[in-house]
């Protein structure tokens, strides 16, 4: 007996007025009593006294099975992959760097790109390198075609959201449990919401990076930014890894380090002074930096800033990441790895990685399923007006003449984290007449992925002190899957000790072309799958 495909565009099932406020309330005071918290908006004080429940959805959304089994399945390679990419120098010094990437003409990867640079020449005192990484995906329905992934980004520095997701996937579960959700539809069963265990698995990762450290005592330093909302999601790992791994956790910015790290010139230990009060010795020996900031150009207002961060990057603690797999997690990277041949280089090339080294060609092309087309902006003035039909790709003038013509279907993106930088369709043009050409490399077109119609979900945003919190709005919604991995690597073997460790969902009202959570464009979500 065959089952109907599920039509995602039916969801989210009817519920009656009463139904709705009954299930508002159990999910908010699940919320709020688990953990699912941000701090409220505004300064935060030294000790915080308040919190409100993290935006989320009301129902899981609908996901099709085998396109999540997909997802899972191709972490790992992607795990190899950027492993791989962060590896190699001369890549990315040609990709990146300021002779001749992106670097000569963005100031903030030039930045990250010389410090990097200058300590290779020194010698590097750590050569292992750890990354927690995630892979964005959306859902892309073309007519008469099967539902894919396409893969929206790839993040190598200060993944988020990966605890609260655990934490909204559990909130689901347990409204299921609880209520049945009313029975309002017959796909809310157990086995349609899969399990998520990413707090356990991104600290087992953190974990992997300090015991390959191996000095008893040490701590892994949590780099953190000042007022940080999203605290609590930071927290969870802090727990896990004190709970199931015996490791202790530091947590401090960009300005407090430029005090109190310190390098040893001779062992290259790093340490983080603090009180006796604190710690005896006066200082703690660290075994990995994790960092949750140091993603955007604004988090180095000073050049003391990043000083900071090549003072770290130069010790024997390992890093997560090093300069160099934040490098690799460019936009520009992401890029060039569309280009043919690329992804053989990193998979397929026997002679560098060995025979149990490389990737099938299924795996090959499986992975290179989920890119959509992408090019780079740096092109010459002296062909903007050149005719366009005259132009074929790789030749200098195409990348900038085809964003303007197919505008309407692009985004561009530059080398940036965490949402909000983008530019997107019908305010490309005016976008390309104000963009320097010397800072047109610094930014790549992609094409947009066509997320399925109709499909909608209850969305709750919690309000603050001064303002009652929203009731449970239905809009309609694109929902965005992450999945979770990890990799240890380098060294002189250059190893790559890897693994997939969980999932979340973002999902957002379907006018918003962002996606962010912290910038709240979007919410937290589940997954239902579904048979489609």
């Amino acid at each position: 007996m065959t089952t109907e495909p599920f039509d995602i565009s039916s969801w989210p099932p009817s519920l009656t007025p009463i139904q709705l406020e009954a299930l508002t309330l159990y999910a908010t005071t699940y919320a709020l009593s688990h953990g699912l918290l941000y701090l409220l908006p505004g300064p935060q004080p030294a000790i915080p006294s308040a919190a409100i429940h993290a935006p989320f959805s009301l129902f899981p959304s609908p996901f099709p099975r085998k396109l999540f089994e997909t997802g899972k399945r191709i972490q790992r390679t992607y795990n190899v992959l950027y492993a791989r990419i962060a590896m190699d120098e001369e890549f990315l010094d040609r990709v990146m760097g300021t002779k001749t990437g992106v670097g000569k003409v963005d100031d903030f990867i030039g930045q990250l790109w010389t410090g990097w640079k200058q300590l290779r020449d020194e010698g590097l005192a750590q050569h292992l390198h750890l990354g927690l990484f995630r892979s964005d995906y959306l859902l892309h329905a073309l007519s008469n075609q099967p539902l894919s992934i396409k893969q929206v980004e790839f993040n190598t520095i200060s993944v988020s959201f990966a605890c609260l997701s655990q934490r909204i996937s559990e909130l689901h579960r347990y409204l299921l449990s609880s209520t049945q959700y009313y029975n309002c539809s017959p796909q809310l069963k157990p086995e349609n919401l899969p399990p998520n265990r990413t707090i356990s698995g991104l600290a087992e990762g953190l974990a992997v990076g300090h015991k390959a450290y191996n000095v008893q005592g040490s701590r892994i330093l949590f780099v953190v930014q000042p007022g940080e909302r999203n605290v609590f999601d930071q927290r969870w790992l802090e727990y896990e890894l004190l709970e199931q791994h015996s490791i202790l956790i530091i947590r401090q910015t960009f300005e407090e380090l430029a005090h109190s790290a310190i390098v040893d010139p001779h062992t290259y230990i790093l340490r983080v002074s603090c009180s006796t009060d604190i710690h005896p010795s006066g200082s703690i020996e660290i075994s990995t930096v994790y960092y949750r900031a140091g993603y955007m150009p604004n988090e180095y207002p000073t050049p003391a800033h990043y000083a900071t961060r090549f003072l770290l990057e130069r010790s024997k603690a390992i890093k997560c990441p090093t300069i160099a797999l934040q490098l690799a997690g460019g936009k520009k990277v992401q890029e060039v790895l569309a280009q043919p041949g690329v992804l053989e280089r990193f998979l397929r090339d026997e002679k560098r990685y060995g025979k149990d080294g490389i990737f099938s060609e299924h795996e090959v092309n499986e992975l290179r399923s989920t890119f959509m087309a992408m090019w780079g902006l740096d092109v010459g003035e002296d062909l903007l007006t050149a005719d366009y039909d005259s132009i074929s790709s790789g030749k200098e003038g195409f990348g900038l003449l085809k964003a303007r013509n197919d505008a309407h279907a692009l985004v561009l993106k530059p080398q940036r984290e965490g949402g909000g930088n983008n530019v997107y369709k019908e305010a490309i043009p005016a976008f390309l007449n104000s963009l320097p050409p010397q800072e047109r490399q610094a930014w790549i077109a992609m094409e947009l992925i066509i997320p399925p119609e109709g499909t909608g979900n209850y969305l709750i945003r919690a309000g603050t002190i001064q303002a009652e919190s929203q009731a449970a709005v239905k809009a309609d919604v694109v929902s965005e899957l992450g999945i979770f991995g990890y990799a240890l690597f380098g060294g002189e073997s250059r190893e790559v000790k890897e693994k997939e460790v969980g999932w979340l969902v973002r999902t957002k009202g379907k006018d918003s072309d962002e996606g962010g959570v912290a910038t709240g464009f979007s919410v937290l979500d589940s997954l239902l799958l579904v048979d489609s």
